[in-house]
Protein backbone atom coordinates (compact mmCIF):
# COMPACT_ATOMS: atom_id res chain seq x y z
CA UNK A 1 0.00 0.00 0.00
CA UNK A 2 1.23 3.51 -0.81
CA UNK A 3 1.22 6.78 1.10
CA UNK A 4 -1.17 8.26 -1.50
CA UNK A 5 -3.74 5.63 -0.47
CA UNK A 6 -3.61 6.54 3.23
CA UNK A 7 -2.74 10.23 3.41
CA UNK A 8 -5.17 12.98 4.18
CA UNK A 9 -5.33 15.40 1.29
CA UNK A 10 -6.67 18.04 3.69
CA UNK A 11 -3.59 20.17 4.26
CA UNK A 12 -4.01 22.98 6.74
CA UNK A 13 -1.45 25.65 5.85
CA UNK A 14 -0.77 28.47 8.26
CA UNK A 15 1.78 31.24 8.53
CA UNK A 16 4.51 31.60 11.13
CA UNK A 17 2.75 34.58 12.75
CA UNK A 18 -0.39 32.63 13.65
CA UNK A 19 -0.66 32.30 17.41
CA UNK A 20 -0.78 28.84 18.90
CA UNK A 21 -4.40 29.47 19.87
CA UNK A 22 -5.28 30.36 16.27
CA UNK A 23 -3.44 27.29 15.03
CA UNK A 24 -5.21 25.06 17.57
CA UNK A 25 -8.62 26.44 16.57
CA UNK A 26 -7.92 25.83 12.88
CA UNK A 27 -6.59 22.34 13.55
CA UNK A 28 -9.62 21.49 15.68
CA UNK A 29 -12.04 22.85 13.06
CA UNK A 30 -10.40 20.73 10.35
CA UNK A 31 -10.00 17.75 12.70
CA UNK A 32 -6.28 17.44 11.92
CA UNK A 33 -3.32 16.93 14.23
CA UNK A 34 -0.80 18.97 12.28
CA UNK A 35 -0.49 22.08 10.15
CA UNK A 36 2.04 22.92 7.48
CA UNK A 37 3.71 26.22 8.33
CA UNK A 38 4.69 28.15 5.25
CA UNK A 39 7.03 31.10 5.75
CA UNK A 40 6.86 33.29 2.63
CA UNK A 41 9.88 35.32 3.79
CA UNK A 42 12.20 32.31 3.83
CA UNK A 43 10.35 30.04 1.38
CA UNK A 44 10.60 27.54 4.20
CA UNK A 45 8.18 24.78 5.00
CA UNK A 46 7.73 23.30 8.45
CA UNK A 47 5.19 21.47 10.55
CA UNK A 48 3.35 22.38 13.73
CA UNK A 49 1.74 19.49 15.55
CA UNK A 50 -0.64 19.09 18.44
CA UNK A 51 2.36 17.89 20.46
CA UNK A 52 4.15 21.22 19.82
CA UNK A 53 1.14 23.13 21.15
CA UNK A 54 0.83 20.79 24.14
CA UNK A 55 4.53 21.21 24.99
CA UNK A 56 4.17 24.99 24.91
CA UNK A 57 1.14 24.89 27.20
CA UNK A 58 2.95 22.50 29.52
CA UNK A 59 5.73 25.06 29.86
CA UNK A 60 3.15 27.65 30.93
CA UNK A 61 3.51 29.71 27.76
CA UNK A 62 0.63 31.91 26.65
CA UNK A 63 -1.01 30.50 23.48
CA UNK A 64 -2.21 34.00 22.57
CA UNK A 65 1.38 35.29 22.49
CA UNK A 66 3.36 32.30 21.26
CA UNK A 67 3.55 31.99 17.48
CA UNK A 68 3.55 28.98 15.23
CA UNK A 69 6.92 30.02 13.81
CA UNK A 70 8.54 29.74 17.23
CA UNK A 71 7.29 26.17 17.69
CA UNK A 72 7.53 24.89 14.12
CA UNK A 73 9.73 21.93 13.31
CA UNK A 74 11.73 23.01 10.28
CA UNK A 75 13.90 19.93 9.91
CA UNK A 76 11.06 17.99 8.35
CA UNK A 77 11.19 14.57 6.75
CA UNK A 78 9.04 14.68 3.65
CA UNK A 79 7.34 11.70 2.04
CA UNK A 80 6.16 11.35 -1.53
CA UNK A 81 2.84 9.85 -2.58
CA UNK A 82 4.73 6.88 -4.03
CA UNK A 83 6.37 5.86 -0.73
CA UNK A 84 5.09 2.62 0.73
CA UNK A 85 3.35 2.77 4.08
CA UNK A 86 6.22 0.67 5.41
CA UNK A 87 8.66 3.41 4.32
CA UNK A 88 6.52 6.04 6.05
CA UNK A 89 6.20 3.99 9.23
CA UNK A 90 9.96 3.37 9.28
CA UNK A 91 10.67 7.11 8.87
CA UNK A 92 8.27 7.94 11.70
CA UNK A 93 9.70 5.29 14.02
CA UNK A 94 13.28 6.33 13.24
CA UNK A 95 12.57 10.05 13.68
CA UNK A 96 10.22 9.75 16.64
CA UNK A 97 7.34 11.68 15.07
CA UNK A 98 3.75 10.89 14.11
CA UNK A 99 3.16 13.00 10.98
CA UNK A 100 4.84 13.24 7.59
CA UNK A 101 4.22 16.03 5.13
CA UNK A 102 3.64 14.48 1.70
CA UNK A 103 5.16 16.51 -1.12
CA UNK A 104 4.23 16.25 -4.77
CA UNK A 105 7.02 18.20 -6.43
CA UNK A 106 7.31 21.53 -4.61
CA UNK A 107 3.77 21.49 -3.21
CA UNK A 108 2.38 19.83 -0.09
CA UNK A 109 -0.08 17.19 -1.31
CA UNK A 110 -1.15 15.84 2.04
CA UNK A 111 -0.16 14.63 5.46
CA UNK A 112 0.09 11.03 6.55
CA UNK A 113 -0.12 10.17 10.22
CA UNK A 114 0.40 7.05 12.26
CA UNK A 115 -3.39 6.89 12.59
CA UNK A 116 -3.77 6.97 8.78
CA UNK A 117 -1.35 4.07 8.44
CA UNK A 118 -3.13 2.02 11.10
CA UNK A 119 -6.50 2.67 9.44
CA UNK A 120 -5.10 1.44 6.14
CA UNK A 121 -3.33 -1.60 7.51
CA UNK A 122 -6.16 -2.87 9.74
CA UNK A 123 -8.63 -3.78 6.93
CA UNK A 124 -5.84 -5.31 4.84
CA UNK A 125 -4.74 -7.47 7.75
CA UNK A 126 -8.33 -8.56 8.46
CA UNK A 127 -8.79 -9.50 4.80
CA UNK A 128 -5.54 -11.45 4.80
CA UNK A 129 -6.54 -13.30 7.97
CA UNK A 130 -9.94 -14.16 6.47
CA UNK A 131 -8.30 -15.44 3.31
CA UNK A 132 -5.85 -17.58 5.27
CA UNK A 133 -8.64 -18.99 7.46
CA UNK A 134 -10.81 -19.87 4.47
Amino acid sequence: MLVRDAMSSVVLTIGPTHTLRQAARLMAARRVGAAVVLDPDTCGLGILTERDILNSLGLGQNPDLETAGTHTTTEVVFATPAWTLEDAADAMAHGGFRHLVVMDGDEPAGIVSVRDIIRSWAPARRAAATTMAG
